[in-house]
C-alpha cells in the first residue's frame, strides 16, 4: 500500500501540469519557458544568437520565418510578406539554403534552445502571375502549377469547395467561406485530400527529421480542425538525439479570435494550442493607462480568454504590428516605454505561454490612419541579401534590427519567469487605480506603475530576507547589482519608491538575482 501511494504521489507531481491536446505540450529543455521570433533572421545570424545569447540567457525556443521556397517579388524592393506565399517545400529562402538550416537546428539544439518553424501550409502563391521562385522552382498561380511540390489544379479547392463567386473570401461570418475559398487572393489547398495532406505532412516530418521542435502553424482558421488534425496524426515524434523517445512536436496554431468571430479559437484547442490575440490588446489599453491597471488581478480566463494551457501569448506579433491579422491598437517596439511593461507583466504573470517579439525597424508612413509602409522587408545590402545584426556593447542590435529580446528590462524578465515558474500570484496590491504589486510565491515580486503619480510604500513580497537586485534597472554581476538594490525584512517586507516619470516604472526581484547566491537565469 506504501510504494502504492507514493507512485500514486509522484505521478500527480509529474503530471501536475495538464496540456488541453495532444500537440500542446511545449518541448522546451528543462527550466526555459518563453519563445523568441527572430522575424526574417538568417540561419547564421540564429545559430550564433543561440550560443552566444538565447542559451546563456534562458530562452527556450526560436520561432524561425518560414523555411520553405517562396515567390519572388523585387518592386518595391523584397517585401516581407513574400515568405507567405510558398513556392515549394524545398528549403531555401534568402535566411538560407537546407545546409544552413541544418546546421542552425543542431548548433541550437546543442545550446538547450529549441527551433520553432513557422509553417505556410494554407495556400501556396497568390492567383495571378508566375516565375520562380527562391529555390529555383517555376511556379505558376493561373494554372494552378507547382511542380516543385508537386501540386496540380487537383490539388486546390475550386468552386466545387467555394462558393462565393470569384473564389475569395468576403464574408467572414461564413465558416464554409473561410476555410474554402482564398484568403487575399491564395491559392488554397484542398486539405481533405490524402495526397495533399502526406505532401505537407511531408514538408513538416522533413525538419522534424532534422530535429526542430515544433510549428506555428499559418493561418490555421482557414483550414478545418480535423484536416489539422489528420496532418498532425501523420507527424514524426520528434529526433531522439535532441529529445526523449516518443516526444511529441509542440504546435500552436493562428487563430484569430477576438471574441466574436464565426470561428472559434475552442474548436482548435482539443488537440493543439492556438495564438491568443485578445491579449495584446488588452494589455495595450492598461500599459496606455486607459484602463486602470488594478483589474489585473483576475487576468487570464476571467477576460474572457481559453484556458492557460490552451494559448501562446505576446504583445504583438509580425503581422498586428504592421496593422494586419487581428487589426492595429497593439503595442510595439515603436512606443517603448509601454511596451518594456506589457512585456514585464506578461512575463511575470503565468497565464499562457509567452512569446517575445524581436523585430527590425522601417520607415513608417501614416496615411488615413494606415502604415503605407507596413510591406517594407527585413535591413538588406545593395543585392537584396539580408543584412546581419551588428551588436552594441550593451547586447542590443544594430544595423536596423531592433531586437527587443536583447533589451535589458526583457531578457531579464524571461530569466525571472524561469525562475518562479510553476508558482501562484501571492501579495496582490493595488493603489486603486493603476499601481500594482505581485509576487510569484516565495521567488519573485514585481511593482509597476502606470499611474500619473510616485508609488512608495512598504510592501509584503513573500521572499526571505535579504538584499535583492532590481533586474529592471541593473543586472546581478559577480555577486554585485548594477541597479537599484531591494532590502527584504526578516517579515517579507520592502520598500519601494517608483517615480511616474521614469522610463521603466518597474521593479522586479527574484531568488535567482539575491546578493549572496548563485545567480540564476533558469531554474
Amino acid at each position: 500500500m506504501r510504494t502504492f501511494f507514493l507512485t500514486f504521489v509522484c505521478v500527480l507531481v509529474l503530471h501536475s501540469t495538464v496540456y488541453g491536446g495532444q500537440w500542446s505540450n511545449p518541448t522546451c529543455a528543462p527550466g526555459r519557458h518563453t519563445i523568441v521570433h527572430l522575424f526574417e533572421w538568417k540561419r547564421s545570424d540564429i545559430a550564433d544568437e543561440c550560443e552566444t545569447f538565447l542559451g546563456p540567457y534562458g530562452y527556450c525556443e526560436v520561432q524561425i520565418s518560414p523555411p520553405n521556397e517562396n515567390r519572388i517579388v523585387t518592386s518595391p524592393n523584397r517585401p516581407w510578406w513574400v515568405r507567405y506565399q510558398p513556392v515549394s517545400y524545398k528549403i531555401s529562402t534568402r535566411s538560407g539554403d537546407e545546409n544552413s538550416f541544418r546546421n542552425m537546428v543542431e548548433r541550437c539544439n546543442k545550446v538547450n534552445v529549441r527551433i520553432y518553424v513557422d509553417a505556410v501550409v494554407n495556400h501556396m502563391t497568390g492567383s495571378g502571375g508566375s516565375g520562380t521562385g527562391t529555390g529555383g522552382s517555376h511556379w505558376d498561380g493561373g494554372s494552378l502549377s507547382y511542380p516543385g511540390v508537386p501540386f496540380s489544379s487537383w490539388d486546390f479547392n475550386s468552386f466545387s469547395e467555394c462558393h462565393s463567386g470569384d473564389g475569395n473570401i468576403h464574408n467572414y461570418n461564413d465558416p464554409n467561406e473561410v476555410r474554402n475559398c482564398r484568403l487575399v487572393s491564395l491559392v488554397d489547398l484542398r486539405m481533405s485530400k490524402d495526397y495533399v495532406r502526406d505532401k505537407v505532412a511531408g514538408y513538416l516530418n522533413h525538419m522534424i527529421d532534422i530535429g526542430v521542435a515544433g510549428f506555428r502553424v499559418d493561418a490555421a482558421k482557414h483550414m478545418w480542425p480535423g484536416d489539422l488534425r489528420a496532418v498532425f496524426g501523420r507527424l514524426h515524434t520528434l529526433n531522439t538525439k535532441y529529445f526523449p523517445s516518443g516526444t511529441q512536436p509542440f504546435i500552436f496554431q493562428e487563430v484569430i479570435d477576438m471574441g466574436h468571430e464565426a470561428i472559434s479559437a475552442s474548436e482548435y484547442t482539443s488537440f493543439a494550442r492556438v495564438t491568443n490575440f485578445i491579449y495584446g490588446i488588452k494589455l495595450a489599453d492598461v500599459f496606455r493607462g486607459n484602463n486602470p491597471a488594478k483589474y489585473l488581478r483576475n487576468w487570464g480566463e476571467a477576460w474572457g480568454m481559453p484556458n492557460t494551457n490552451d494559448v501562446v501569448v505576446f504583445i504583438d506579433n509580425h503581422d498586428n504590428q504592421r496593422g494586419h491579422g487581428g487589426g492595429g491598437g497593439v503595442l510595439t517596439h515603436f512606443e517603448h516605454r509601454a511596451y518594456k511593461m506589457a512585456t514585464e507583466f506578461m512575463l511575470a504573470h503565468p497565464y499562457g505561454f509567452t512569446r517575445v517579439m524581436s523585430s527590425y525597424d522601417w520607415p513608417r508612413n501614416f496615411q488615413n490612419g494606415e502604415d503605407k509602409n507596413n510591406w517594407y522587408g527585413p535591413p538588406h545590402n545593395s543585392d537584396m541579401s539580408i543584412k546581419g545584426r551588428s551588436l552594441r556593447s550593451d547586447k542590443s542590435c544594430d544595423n536596423g534590427w531592433t531586437c527587443e529580446h536583447k533589451w535589458r528590462q526583457i531578457y531579464n524578465m524571461v530569466a525571472f519567469r524561469n525562475v518562479v515558474m510553476g508558482t501562484t500570484i501571492n501579495n496582490w496590491w493595488d493603489n486603486g487605480n493603476k499601481a500594482i504589486a505581485f509576487s510569484r510565491g516565495n521567488k519573485g515580486f514585481i511593482v509597476i506603475n502606470v499611474d500619473n503619480s510616485d508609488v512608495n510604500a512598504n510592501l509584503q513580497t513573500g521572499l526571505s530576507q535579504g538584499t535583492y537586485c532590481d533586474v529592471i534597472s541593473g543586472e546581478y554581476v559577480n555577486g554585485k547589482c548594477t541597479g537599484t538594490e531591494i532590502h527584504v525584512g526578516g517579515d517579507g517586507h520592502a520598500h519601494f519608491h517608483i517615480s511616474h516619470t521614469s522610463e521603466d516604472p518597474v521593479v522586479a526581484i527574484h531568488i535567482g538575482a539575491k546578493k549572496g547566491s548563485a545567480r540564476k537565469v533558469t531554474t
